[in-house]
């Protein structure tokens, strides 16, 4: 049975619903419930760094001006996205959205700006890409940095010029699509890399906002617990009414290297082992700061690397080098520095 202190059905209901305080951490239990005063744009939280986003936001929304939006995964760049949309005045539109990383590079040129019939085997018909599709409204083009660097030109075109053809036509399309783009690369290291066209990103950079880990606003955290708490709870049918002190300080105060999209789904589990009117928060869990995000397998693969690579002043091959540092072959090391985004800007 529903619990009737929890009035909300989606994230987005929260918003204009009337809720006590939050409680504070001396408390020895919390009530599931957020303040709206706290949700912006269904973004949850009231740390100083996370204001400092929502300003930004506020400023650029009402412009068309490109916005790239620096973050890594799981800390809301979607998000933030949807709220610079839904604060512009192309809100009655369309936000078009694609992940450069889901779709294979082959095919990705096809979803951005589509194909005539016959352009290729199986095209069998005329489509429109995303950004027809945007035409009026917003696009948000996620994980920007894995755009294939042959595709990048056409790229910078639409989004300088407002115009490019369809695979398989000649004709120039116009249209009026502002871009969103957002990133959890180092693009700048990825310039110096070769692996991105610094055109693109002078064009896309023009007002770029930080997005920050959740690490760096531990005070949101009780608020973002709450607000999964109610939801998920809500949506099980389950009336979940406190939640103990003890487990809100460990969630508190654990690594998050997943952030936001990680607790989420942390809570939904709780919420799912939860019988009573209590958060059932499973002792082993979470990973604590202790065990940060730097001293995960591959964070510490790539230090070691960086570090091998200062000793031997940058050189990766022959006697002294990298490699033979590591007791690793040259095209071992090269892939795993590939792999690991290691470019020579972190080691010269």
């Amino acid at each position: 049975m529903a619990c009737a202190s929890i009035p909300f059905t989606n994230h987005g209901d929260l918003a204009g619903t009337s809720f006590p305080e939050l409680s504070g951490l001396e408390a020895d239990r919390f009530e599931p419930q957020v303040s709206p005063e706290y949700i912006f744009e269904d973004i949850v939280g009231k740390s100083p760094a996370l204001q400092k986003v929502l300003e930004h936001v506020a400023i650029v929304a009402p412009t068309d001006s490109t916005v790239l939006l620096y973050g890594e995964t799981g800390t809301g760049k979607e998000l933030i996205a949807r709220a610079i949309h839904n604060l512009s005045s192309r809100r009655k539109r369309t936000l078009v959205r694609i992940n450069c990383a889901a779709i294979p590079s082959g095919l990705l040129e096809s979803e951005l700006f589509r194909h005539e019939r016959g352009a290729f085997t199986g095209a069998l018909m005329q489509k429109k890409g995303r950004f027809e599709l945007a035409d009026g409204g917003s696009l948000f083009l996620d994980e920007i940095g894995d755009i294939p660097l042959e595709l990048q030109p056409k790229l910078l075109r639409a989004a300088q010029q407002q115009e490019f053809e369809r695979l398989g036509s000649a004709r120039t399309i116009r249209v009026n699509a502002r871009i969103i783009a957002a990133t959890h690369r180092n693009l700048s290291a990825m310039i110096r890399a070769g692996k991105f066209r610094e055109d693109l990103f002078y064009r896309l950079n023009i007002f770029p906002i930080e997005i920050p880990p959740l690490r760096e606003r531990r005070g949101d955290i009780p608020l973002l617990v709450h607000y999964f708490v109610s939801y998920h709870s809500r949506q099980m049918q389950k009336c979940v009414k406190s939640i103990p002190k003890q487990a809100m300080e460990a969630l508190v105060n654990a690594d998050w290297p997943g952030n936001i999209r990680e607790l989420e789904n942390f809570i939904e589990r709780c919420v799912i082992l939860t019988q009573g009117e209590e958060l059932n928060v499973p002792r082993a869990e979470p990973r604590h700061s202790a065990a940060s995000a730097a001293s995960t397998f591959e964070e510490a693969e790539r230090q070691v690397i960086i570090q091998a690579l200062k000793a031997a002043s940058g050189r990766i091959a022959g006697q002294g080098g990298a490699a033979e540092r590591l007791g690793l072959k040259r095209t071992t090391l090269q892939n795993k520095m590939n792999k690991l985004n290691v470019s020579r800007a972190y080691y010269s």
